[in-house]
C-alpha cells in the first residue's frame, strides 16, 4: 500500500467520527473540548500529519509534513484572536502525537513567561526571546540543519509568536530565515508564524514568503490588505480564541481549535 493510499483510507476512517465530533461540539459547555479528548477520536493519525483544528464537518485539519508543497505558514489576526492560542495547540498536538526523535519544535516569542509557563516537552527545543541573541542562533543553527539534514524522518517546527519580531533579527539572522521561508519545508524546517493584522503594512516583505495563510477574527478586513485575496470571507465574524479560516483555491475553510488541557 502507498504513503497516498494509507493517507486516504485513514481520511475515510476519521470520516466515520465526524458526527462525534460535532456532537461534542453542539453541547452547552461553555469552552471547545479540550486537545486530549478531541485526538482520542482521530488517533492514529495519516503518517506525518500534523493536527491544526477540527472543520465545520467534524473532520481534522491537517499538515503532512512530508509534502514541501504548502510551504511556510502564516498565522493572521487581530489582538486576541486566538493566534498564540492555536500556536500553543499545534505544538501539544506535537507532543501528543510524536516522539522528539519525529518531531521538534523551539519557540521564538516576545512574551517567553506565556510559553515558559507551559508543561516540560522532550518535543521543545527551547523558548527564545524574540529580543535576545538566542533566537538569532536558533534561526541560523536551524538553517544549518537543514542545510545538512539527511534525517527525512524528522520534522522541526518553527514556532515565531509575532512576525515583526524579526525586525530587530541582525542581518545574518534574517538571511537565514529567508532561506529557511524560501525552502525549509522541503528540508523539513516548518516555520509557522503569527501575525497581528494590524503590523502586516510594516512586515509586508515578508508576509509576501507564506502562500499558507490563516486568519483568525479580525475586524477591519483592510488591516490585511490582499493577504486574504481578492475574495475575503466575514473574518469579523469568527468566534475570537477558537475559529479561524483557511483559503483553499477559491474556497475557504473555516476550523475551530479544541482547547489545551
Amino acid at each position: 500500500m502507498t504513503e497516498s493510499n494509507r493517507y486516504e483510507l485513514m481520511m475515510e476512517v476519521l470520516s466515520e467520527l465526524a458526527p462525534e465530533v460535532r456532537a461534542a461540539r453542539s453541547t452547552s459547555r461553555p469552552v471547545q473540548p479540550a486537545l486530549s479528548e478531541v485526538l482520542r477520536g482521530f488517533l492514529p493519525l495519516p503518517p506525518q500529519a500534523l493536527f491544526l483544528g477540527v472543520a465545520s464537518d467534524g473532520l481534522p485539519v491537517l499538515l503532512n509534513l512530508a509534502d514541501a508543497v504548502p510551504g511556510p505558514m502564516l498565522i493572521a489576526g487581530d489582538p486576541g484572536s486566538g493566534k498564540t492560542a492555536l500556536l500553543k495547540m499545534i505544538a501539544r498536538g506535537a507532543e501528543q502525537c510524536y516522539r522528539a526523535d519525529e518531531v521538534q519544535y523551539g519557540v521564538i516569542t516576545e512574551n517567553p513567561d506565556d510559553w515558559r509557563a507551559e508543561r516540560p516537552s522532550a518535543n521543545r527545543v527551547d523558548v527564545f526571546p524574540a529580543r535576545e541573541g538566542g533566537s538569532a542562533e536558533f534561526i541560523q543553527s536551524l538553517d544549518e540543519w537543514a542545510h545538512s539534514n539527511r534525517n527525512a524522518g524528522q520534522a522541526v517546527l518553527l514556532l515565531i509568536d509575532g512576525l515583526s519580531a524579526i525586525l530587530r533579527m541582525d542581518s545574518d539572522a534574517q538571511q537565514s530565515l529567508r532561506w529557511l521561508l524560501l525552502r525549509g519545508t522541503t528540508r523539513r524546517v516548518w516555520p509557522i508564524v503569527t501575525i497581528n493584522a494590524r503590523s502586516v503594512p510594516d512586515v509586508r516583505p515578508w508576509a509576501s514568503f507564506f502562500h499558507t495563510r490563516l486568519f483568525g477574527k479580525i475586524m477591519a478586513a483592510q488591516d490585511v490588505g490582499d493577504l486574504a485575496g481578492g475574495s475575503r470571507p466575514h473574518l469579523e465574524n469568527l468566534q475570537a480564541g477558537s475559529e479561524f479560516m483557511l483559503r483553499e483555491g477559491s474556497d475557504w475553510l473555516k476550523f475551530w481549535i479544541p482547547t489545551l488541557d
